[in-house]
């Protein structure tokens, strides 16, 4: 018998489901540690939560420690402030306001309204909305798609909100994403530059850090550019570059004009495994003169991307822009390792091509202590996967323009992003508006999107979307837009499988440690009884029940990854690491000869011009090579009169994404404040702590104001997450950045820009 009032760490009365006092299980939430938890009982309880440490891992393994919000998960899941019933909607969408209905009400009103929809609308009315609460190898979301698929089809997505611009723009260049090696390989390296990257906060994995600290003691330099002195810097103790947000790239050219001036680049790597540098190596029939080293001397726009040109951009000073591209061609081998807050700018494919040009004009690409740059992925292993359906439909959008396909999707085409889901080339355009949204374990429908106001103002409207379903944990500001609300359940409830992001080899279980709470359902349940309702349930479900489908996909993993254990064992131990294999870095044989070994580009060789871009109408918006576009809300538009200041975010310690924001405990070690420098702060009769109002065209949020050097003048930053609360009067309260951040796209990938805006700051009462 489960408890209805929780406290505490209090989760059951019933002790017969604890199979021993300490149970292993593995992180899922969208973040890149995937620790290790262990799970410790008391009198049928959870006592508290503890992580492996480095004498507890393999020998030269790097161990899997969770941080403060790892050790925190029950806190913030078990929480009093759990969603306990099915719930529809009585007050008007967004109030938040709703009566208790029964599951089989639920999935019957479910059922009705999917039929309805379809039948009215057509298959493409039907959407599934980015979402990330369950990172793992079972997720609501991708249910929902399989029973769509099942019934005929639906409006996929592509992209994601973290990394549309650098996947792309690294597709771009290279051909491939997997432009990544062992991290471990940085300790080979004379220099590393961290880019807009802070592993330290995002807990981007379980290696980087680990290394970055090894290197730091070893005595390798590590450079940090970022318009904040992060974390991460302030941990390795690095020296600290700020760069205004969203010029990252006039930066870039500055470097490459210095490093071409003084004769260091590579030039002999260049000729042999790029293409668009110089007029002696471009593309057949394109005017040599398009060529990126024209750009750099201004041959067409008669400016010389020089040092002291990008400093009154950048912010940063000229001097240490030579110094920096100095010691950078220099020092090879270096790293030059690109984070993905910079391509979350308003043209943010720049950006990324930039550091991969760096990489390519200093030789860096395919060398032991090198780093090729762009998105890095890396997998030695294959990860287990649902059986892909065919989409009937076979259409997407860029994930960031879902509220566009609302509001005219009917209107949009190849230049809004819509592509064929099969790859044609031919027109496309969507058949319908979306009309159904299916938001499972997410917060992204409001709270993580981008000018939450107006798209709360899209999705109060009944007459556009017409039916939202949403299941989650908690009434997070997504939840209160639901026309159906259902209680979902946390880690501790049910089995998964847990992956990667990009470093390590291993695999995670995600272990059961007592029995759902209240009436909470794992997705996969409920859509089977939706599925039943359509008549598809055996198509659906195959006969298996959720965990029945972890282990046939793990069986069949183990088909190829044949250094796999017994399921049985792997689940006991909740962990697998792979055999360590040799370092390889990314490209080695193709920069050795990319005429036997090309590169999966149209040309064979890195494209430092693009054909692809150059031929397409997207060259209007995007150049075929890497170079500065002046942003929208950048420090040069005329906007800058009105709101002078830019507006950046990151990802806090204390948060993964929105997760744990309802965690009070969490709130004291990272407050919610609106970071500004001291002479921005003293412009403005501002002193740390004064609570003050954040505001532009699309919204205006209330919050202290924390007065720190750590971040360079005329930025400001706030970091995402906070669960969106606004007074009678719109003004939000809990600092939510979003209420802030723009809708507008990045111009090539169609991803989202929020960390380019422009914003003015007053001290509240005045």
């Amino acid at each position: 018998m489960k408890k209805e009032n929780m406290t505490g760490d209090v989760i059951s009365e019933d002790a017969s489901i604890w199979k021993e006092p300490v149970i292993r299980t593995t992180g899922r939430n969208n973040c890149g540690g995937r620790c290790v938890i262990c799970v410790h009982m008391k009198d049928g309880k959870i006592d508290h939560l503890s992580t492996e440490h480095p004498c507890d891992a393999p020998e030269e393994e790097i161990p899997l420690t969770a941080c403060v919000r790892g050790l925190n998960y029950h806190k913030t899941f078990l929480g009093e402030d759990r969603l306990r019933y099915p719930m529809k909607r009585v007050g008007k969408r967004g109030e938040g306001k709703f009566t208790r209905i029964s599951w089989e009400e639920a999935v019957d009103t479910i059922a009705s309204e999917w039929i309805r929809i379809r039948d009215t609308y057509g298959v493409g009315s039907r959407y599934v909305n980015y979402a990330t609460g369950i990172s793992a190898l079972n997720r609501g979301n991708n249910m929902a798609k399989r029973l769509l698929n099942l019934d005929g089809g639906f409006l996929d997505y592509y992209n994601s909100y973290s990394t549309a611009c650098i996947r792309q723009a690294t597709d771009i260049m290279y051909g491939t994403n997997q432009t990544g090696h062992d991290p471990e390989d940085w300790l080979n390296s004379n220099l590393i530059i961290l880019w807009g990257h802070n592993p330290e906060e995002t807990k981007f994995d379980s290696v980087t850090m680990n290394v970055l600290l090894r290197a730091k003691k070893k005595g390798i330099s590590i450079i940090v550019i970022d318009p904040r002195r992060n974390d991460t810097a302030v941990r390795l103790d690095a020296e600290w570059i700020p760069v205004r947000p969203a010029t990252d790239s006039a930066l870039m050219d500055a470097m490459a004009w210095v490093i071409v001036e003084e004769g260091l680049q590579d030039q002999e790597f260049l000729d042999r495994c790029c293409i668009g540098f110089d007029k002696a190596h471009m593309p057949e029939g394109v005017d040599p003169s398009e060529c990126y080293l024209s750009y750099l001397y201004g041959e067409k726009d008669g400016v010389s991307k020089t040092p002291e040109w990008a400093e009154g951009i950048t912010g940063v000073p000229a001097d240490t822009i030579r110094s920096l591209a100095r010691r950078y061609a220099k020092a090879k081998p270096a790293a030059l390792i690109q984070g993905y807050g910079p391509q979350r700018n308003a043209n943010g494919e720049q950006s990324t091509r930039g550091g991969i040009l760096l990489a390519c004009m200093t030789g860096n690409v395919g060398i032991s202590g090198g780093w090729a740059s762009g998105v890095a992925d890396w997998k030695n292993h294959k990860l287990p996967s649902w059986p892909k359906l065919v989409n009937h439909y076979n259409r997407q959008i860029p994930v960031y323009l879902w509220t566009d396909a609302v509001l005219h999707g009917r209107t949009m085409n190849q230049l809004d992003g819509v592509q064929w889901i099969n790859g044609s080339e031919e027109p496309v355009t969507l058949e319908s508006d979306i009309k159904m949204i299916l938001n499972l374990a997410g917060n992204c429908l409001i709270n993580q999107h981008g000018d939450i106001n107006r798209t709360a103002e899209i999705l109060r409207d009944e007459s556009k979307c017409e039916f939202i379903v949403v299941s989650d944990l908690f009434m997070t500001a997504s939840a209160k837009f639901a026309d159906i609300l259902l209680p979902g359940i946390s880690m501790f409830e049910c089995e998964n499988i847990t992956m990667p992001w990009l470093y390590t080899d291993f695999l995670g279980f995600n272990n059961k440690v007592m029995e759902p709470l209240y009436e909470g359902r794992f997705e996969y349940d409920w859509l089977s009884e939706v599925a039943d309702r359509l008549g598809l349930k055996e198509q659906f479900t195959c006969g298996r029940t959720a965990s029945e489908w972890l282990e046939y996909l793990y069986e069949e993993l183990r088909k190829t990854e044949t250094e796999l254990p017994d399921y049985e064992i792997f689940k006991k131990q909740a962990l697998f690491r792979y055999q360590k294999q040799p370092i390889r870095p990314a490209f080695k044989e193709k920069c050795s000869n990319p005429e036997t070994h090309p590169f999966p580009t149209k040309s064979g060789k890195i494209e430092i011009f693009s054909e692809k871009v150059y031929r397409t109408e997207f060259k209007e918006f995007m150049p075929a090579i890497p170079r500065y576009v002046p942003p929208v809300e950048g420090p040069q538009d005329p906007l800058a009169e009105k709101y002078p200041l830019q507006l950046t975010g990151w990802h806090t310690k204390r948060r993964c994404h929105s997760i744990h924001d309802n965690n009070q405990a969490m709130h004291k070690m990272d407050p919610q404040t609106l970071w500004m420098n001291p002479a921005d702060a003293a412009d403005r009769n501002l002193k740390d702590g004064d609570l003050a109002e954040v505001f532009n065209d699309r919204g205006r949020i209330r919050m202290p104001v924390r007065v720190t050097d750590r971040i360079m003048p005329g930025v400001t930053a706030i970091s995402q997450g906070a669960w969106y609360r606004p007074d009678k009067n719109g003004t939000d309260t809990a600092g939510s950045i979003n209420v802030l951040t723009s809708l507008h796209p990045t111009p090539y990938a169609r991803g989202n820009g929020q960390h380019t805006n422009l914003v003015e700051v007053t001290r509240y009462g005045l």
